[in-house]
């Protein structure tokens, strides 16, 4: 057993497990369960964070060097330390999916996974605050079409300040939601910016700025090297052959 073959045998598993905690916890929050269906989302919420754990863990141990490993994968052991982290891994699902029905241009999966990242974001800390908000006195932030509300307004940095977290915990998501979610923004935006220039210039038939993909100047490249090698040979064919003056003849 290998760590690549590991990641390919527990990739979907994963997945799964991400969307049944997103599920669970979503089920929590907007409902406000309490009593036995409480413990029953909790209990499935449980049981992602230790595949999660486990997961991390056989890893750790197939990496071959375990500190640099640990350095590369810091986000793996947030999503193990912090569960709400989990959906995020939907998003590579998504890109995956992409992968095979149109291919794996960088501008589509950067627009998929930005545009997933958000999406996800938003839910999940319009979960958190609704759920850290609603039992403190004093909150304005009570169901979750206010929550919704709040998030797209904070991720907008629109802040018409209607609503706001009072709570520690609350803030903390929403420091969280701002710090990320205007850098992936910025990303959709760029994208869809780059997108449109490209478009525009492709219809005046201007396509001098168009970029070329790596495997465009691959194959240019290996075309320029096949002419290289058979130049000298064809070169005697196409040129002409010059004779070497004569010398002049004696006098007679």
């Amino acid at each position: 057993m290998t760590e690549e073959r590991w990641q390919r045998l527990t990739y979907w598993p994963l997945v799964v497990a991400s969307l049944a905690f997103i599920v669970a916890y979503s089920w929590q929050v907007i409902a406000n369960l309490q009593g036995p269906e409480y413990a029953g989302m909790r209990t499935v919420m449980a049981a992602t964070w230790v595949v999660f754990a486990i997961d991390y863990l056989v890893r750790l141990g197939l990496a071959p060097k375990k500190g640099p490993w640990f350095r590369g994968h810091l986000f793996d052991l947030a999503v193990v330390v912090l569960p709400v982290l989990k959906p995020l891994r939907l998003v590579r699902a998504i890109t995956e999916i992409q992968k095979m029905s149109k291919g794996d241009q960088l501008r589509t999966q950067a627009a998929i996974l930005a545009g997933g990242t958000v999406a996800i974001l938003i839910w999940i800390c319009s979960l958190a605050v609704l759920d850290v908000e609603r039992p403190a006195p004093g909150a304005n932030i009570l169901n979750f079409g206010d929550a919704i509300w709040w998030a797209f307004v904070t991720v907008t940095t629109v802040g018409y300040g209607d609503l706001y977290p009072i709570t520690a915990w609350g803030r903390i998501v929403a420091v969280v939601l701002m710090s990320v979610g205007i850098g992936v923004v910025g990303v959709v935006t760029a994208t869809t910016a780059s997108w449109f220039v490209e478009r525009a210039a492709t219809l005046a038939g201007n396509d001098d700025q168009e970029a070329a993909t790596r495997g465009q100047v691959r194959s240019l490249a290996r075309q320029l090297e096949t002419v290289a090698k058979a130049l000298p040979k064809d070169a005697e064919k196409v040129l002409p052959r010059h004779k070497e003056a004569e010398p002049p003849h004696p006098s007679a």
